[in-house]
């Protein structure tokens, strides 16, 4: 999987965090949308690298490429 995201059922009710923080990773998502920067969230969230919020990104496309998507006729 990816070194920099973590799943596990007891941290933040399973849902997708950044390795041994408790941050997941819509948050870093949501703040990317809101500043457009990487470096505005490294500023907010000290804590984290670069490389880590890459990670994010990275975990991202790997989830859309591997999603199969029905489409409708209407």
């Amino acid at each position: 999987m990816n070194p920099f995201i973590e799943i596990d059922p007891l941290r933040c009710n399973g849902k997708p965090v950044i390795m041994g923080t408790r941050i997941p990773i819509t948050v870093i998502l949501d703040q990317l949308g809101e500043t457009g920067s990487i470096e505005s969230i490294l500023q907010k969230y000290p804590e984290l690298t670069y490389s880590q919020i890459k990670g994010v990104l990275e975990y991202c496309q790997s989830m859309i490429n591997h999603t199969e998507l029905e489409v409708e006729n209407v």
